[in-house]
């Protein structure tokens, strides 16, 4: 009888384990279903867009990780450098921040942390936390507080706009030091 009795809490005790092992073994395959982990990742990347034999973009980075699945993307934990060019291959503006998201079928780029994005043209430069990149309308913008830096003057808003190459932008909520022409204001009246 005892031993019957032993036999059958052994018996519990063996079943109550492959039932736990087997609730971890679907636990870890749901965990890695996700992509939580990343396919690949490659160091000291540089990538090129061009259009009829004329580089548009140029994309350096030291390290991106990349994620499959429906909303594939790239990461670029350790930051990035996008530059423009026109179409005769002058830096016309670049983008750099030290961290970087960039959804693929989507075509957009967020950039994070310590974002510059700069026009050689002009000399301006922006400065903002948190800048998004949409590649098929080709614009860029920040929701977030920015500065904006010219050669002969400064302001800040809360937000902006502006096309790739950085050329043609809004800055909204203006805040800074402004000259006003005379004759300006007086033609105004």
């Amino acid at each position: 009888m005892l031993s019957i009795l032993k036999k059958s809490i052994i018996l519990t005790i063996v079943i109550v384990m492959l039932f736990s092992c087997e609730n971890s073994i679907t636990r870890v395959r749901e965990i890695t279903s996700q992509d939580t982990l990343a396919a690949a990742a490659t160091y000291n990347i540089i990538y090129e867009r061009s259009d009829s034999g004329f580089i548009q973009v140029r994309m350096k980075s030291p390290v991106m990780k990349r994620y499959e699945g429906p909303d594939a993307y790239s990461e670029f934990p350790d930051g990035f450098e996008v530059i423009f060019f026109d179409k005769k291959g002058n830096e016309t503006s670049f983008i750099k921040a030290d961290y970087g998201v960039s959804y693929d079928k989507r075509k957009l780029m967020n950039a994070r942390k310590d974002v510059v994005v700069k026009n050689y043209e002009t000399n301006e430069k922006l400065y903002t936390e948190n800048l998004t990149w949409d590649q098929r309308k080709k614009i860029i913008k920040s929701n977030t507080f920015v500065k904006f830096v010219m050669p002969d003057k400064t302001f800040f808003g809360d937000s902006m706009r502006a096309n790739e190459s950085f050329a043609k932008r809004k800055i909204y909520n203006i805040k800074g030091e402004f000259e006003i022409e005379e004759d300006s204001v007086a033609q105004g009246q």
